[in-house]
């Protein structure tokens, strides 16, 4: 049974739905409302804040701290200065991806990890012959992410740290309400945002803190349904839904390399050895098989399927992570793992696993769409990732 994260007792208290789901043995909110227009809207045009205390978080530290890292991920750590946070994947020993999550350089020799899955058990084996310490926190720990335009601005009044100097991907510390906390400039909504890390038992202060002082920004809490379309937008993938980690799939499809992933940005096989470098160096000379790509489905083809019909067009509010068939003349080249209506794009997108040659940029698919139980294919374009990318997501704040 879940139980409760450090500020259950504040989200409890605004979840008039009651819609709930299980997230890494947390309850974790879905929408606050009936519907998560409004948290949606925050995202995008004020501020949201999201509870992501259920991320699995590790502190590695020591002197061999840094040749734990470098030794697993699949960007060259050695070049993570103190202060800097890395987007990275962590890969098995066949270059096939374990999981995905950011490792942020706290100090000299002291790293903090987050992770979707439990990944201690990996660090530790990785870790034999070293002089370091991995202590997970997960539960020592919380986690909130601040999101929106406005969310720069909020954390200025708020927090007692160098918010606006602050970039991309970096991290500094300050406090909150009299907490120490550490803010680092990222998030999972493709838009100007920030993650606050704070101890757990002192999370609450922090919230109320983040509430009160936001509401000349609009600020408003947001669940994952909410999350999941902003993500999309962002082009950002989920475990278990857009990929599988290669500890856990099932069959040998489900299983994804970086370069699988799209992710060829983030491999640097040219630095020291890492787990998995020698199989994703030839993978890199002899291109992927497949790739996860964006899709821009023919909205006004839907449309008219709906119209034979006499009915207004239908299309769910929430994202899908139903898998359905790409096509490309008829035959099937893939499938598209998580569709979304994009609110602020006006347009039906999403993210697909494609088979090569057919990934490139601007290759004409069909995407299965079911119609009052009838299978249609409908027109689908290849379009780079993210779909959505403000320049606020990365410019200084104004």
């Amino acid at each position: 049974m879940p139980i409760g994260t450090a500020v259950h007792a504040r989200t409890f208290a605004l979840a008039e739905s009651l819609n709930y789901r299980e997230w890494s043995g947390y309850y974790a909110v879905s929408a606050y409302e009936t519907h998560h227009e409004h948290e949606y809207n925050a995202i995008r045009n004020a501020a949201a804040l999201i509870d992501v205390s259920p991320l699995f978080k590790y502190i590695v530290s020591g002197p061999d701290a840094t040749k734990l890292v470098d030794r697993i991920i699949t960007r060259d750590a050695c070049k993570l200065a103190v202060g800097q946070v890395y987007y990275t994947p962590w890969c098995d020993e066949r270059g096939k991806v374990i999981d995905d999550g950011t490792v942020t350089r706290t100090g000299e020799d002291s790293y903090r990890w987050t992770a979707a899955d439990p990944s201690l058990r990996w660090l530790t084996q990785n870790a034999v012959g070293l002089q370091v310490t991995i202590d997970d926190v997960s539960e020592r720990v919380a986690a909130l992410a601040l999101q929106g335009p406005t969310s720069g601005h909020l954390l200025e009044a708020v927090a007692d740290a160098d918010i606006r100097h602050l970039k991309y991907f970096r991290m500094t510390r300050g406090s909150i309400a009299g907490v120490p906390v550490e803010i680092s400039r990222t998030g999972y909504t493709g838009d100007l945002g920030y993650e606050i890390w704070m101890p757990w038992d002192r999370a609450i202060p922090v919230w109320d803190a983040l509430v009160a002082g936001g509401r000349p920004f609009d600020i408003r809490a947001a669940g994952m349904l909410a999350l999941d379309v902003a993500r999309v937008e962002a082009g950002l993938l989920l475990i278990d839904v857009d990929f599988h980690s290669s500890k856990k799939a099932h069959i040998e499809s489900q299983i994804y390399t970086p370069f699988e992933m799209g992710l060829d940005r983030l491999v640097q096989v040219d630095k020291r050895p890492f787990v998995g470098c020698a199989a994703l160096g030839d993978e890199r000379r002899r291109g992927p098989a497949r790739r996860i790509v964006g899709l821009e489905i023919d909205w006004p083809a839907v449309e008219r399927l709906y119209d034979r019909l006499g009915m207004p067009p239908q299309i769910p509010s929430t994202a899908s992570r139903v898998a359905v068939p790409v096509y490309r003349n008829r035959r099937q080249v893939g499938r598209a793992t998580t569709t979304t209506w994009s609110p602020v794009l006006k347009k039906l997108i999403a993210l697909a696993t494609v088979a090569s040659p057919h990934f490139t940029e601007g290759t004409s698919l069909e995407c299965e769409v079911t119609v009052e139980a009838v299978r249609h294919h409908v027109a689908a374009t290849v379009v780079k990732t993210p779909f959505f990318n403000p320049p606020r997501k990365t410019a200084p704040i104004a």
